[in-house]
């Protein structure tokens, strides 16, 4: 390992916000680093929502391969858009704390109607590219229209702006990261163990190579184990379905004070397919993503 820690990042501001965050997490540890901007299949391709890009990884496999070849030590990722199954010779060496999971519906106040779930309008138009967000959606709200939206956070909300949609859908960890000012907006702050986010979302991971014992060594000061336990069922219910992030599957899991884990999920067969929800709950781990796996196959 070099003396300085070389952390490999996409150039958006949420990723830019997150490599930030880890090296000031290194810097407390007294561990020096800088930033590597890599550019990933995910920022290149806009025009495609996930559910019609090919394979999985969008945002991250540039990334490995910059770090299977040395290019950097360290890549920071949205746990949510990692594999579950690392390429050889990686391996996931640390998971950060977790921010907010939720997923928030931002809607154009002009567009509101009471009386109504969430206040949308009959027919409103909803921004997501996510199969999952369409899914659960349309199974509250039917009626809805959903149309595709890429784009960062701050795109994102300027097309909502701009009146291109009625209402968007983003995770509430990229708006809380990024500090940004939606008090313009009508904000519904969903539950998620009612809208079921995506596995390990509001979680940073932190990818090594496997044999690099020096950068995993340094990890260890900001690796957040009680974090790791959750999002390990989480992404083991993604991984026992082979799914990536295009599939219509929410995970979300909680362990409380008694050392219970309870874990809340939500699968579709396709975008605008039905939605199966299942809620499992038992004293340890062992098994819990197999249980959760065999209830949405009922």
């Amino acid at each position: 390992m070099n003396t300085t820690i070389r952390i490999g990042t996409r150039g958006s501001k949420l990723a830019l916000w997150q490599a930030e965050y880890t090296r000031r997490q290194l810097s407390a540890a007294g561990i020096e680093s800088e930033l590597v901007i890599i550019k990933t299949q995910g920022d290149r391709i806009q025009h495609l929502s996930f559910d019609k890009m090919e394979g999985k990884g969008f945002f991250t496999k540039e990334i490995e391969e910059a770090l299977l070849q040395g290019d950097v030590d360290l890549a920071v990722h949205s746990m949510k858009d990692l594999p579950t199954r690392s390429p050889e010779g990686l391996s996931i060496s640390a998971v950060s704390y977790r921010e907010n999971p939720a997923d928030w519906l931002v809607a154009r106040r002009e567009t509101l109607q009471e009386g109504t779930l969430f206040q949308l309008r009959e027919g409103a138009v909803v921004g997501t590219s996510s199969a999952r967000r369409k899914a659960q959606m349309l199974d509250f709200r039917p009626d809805v229209e959903i149309r595709d939206i890429r784009g960062n956070v701050p795109t994102r909300l300027r097309k909502l702006r701009e009146g291109q949609f009625d209402a968007i859908m983003l995770a509430a960890a990229g708006l809380t990261r990024l500090e940004m000012d939606a008090s313009e907006f009508h904000i519904v702050k969903f539950s998620p163990k009612e809208f079921i986010p995506a596995p390990a979302q509001g979680v940073l991971a932190w990818q090594t190579c496997t044999d690099d014992k020096a950068t995993r060594r340094a990890l260890k000061h900001i690796h957040n184990a009680e974090v790791s336990a959750v999002t390990n069922v989480e992404r083991r219910v993604l991984n026992l379905l082979d799914g990536g992030c295009q599939m219509p599957l929410g995970v979300y899991c909680e362990k409380d004070a008694e050392g219970n884990f309870h874990v809340w999920a939500a699968k579709a067969d396709a975008w605008n397919a039905p939605v199966k929800r299942v809620r499992i709950s038992q004293s340890t781990s062992h098994m819990l993503a197999e249980r959760v796996v065999e209830a949405l196959g009922e």
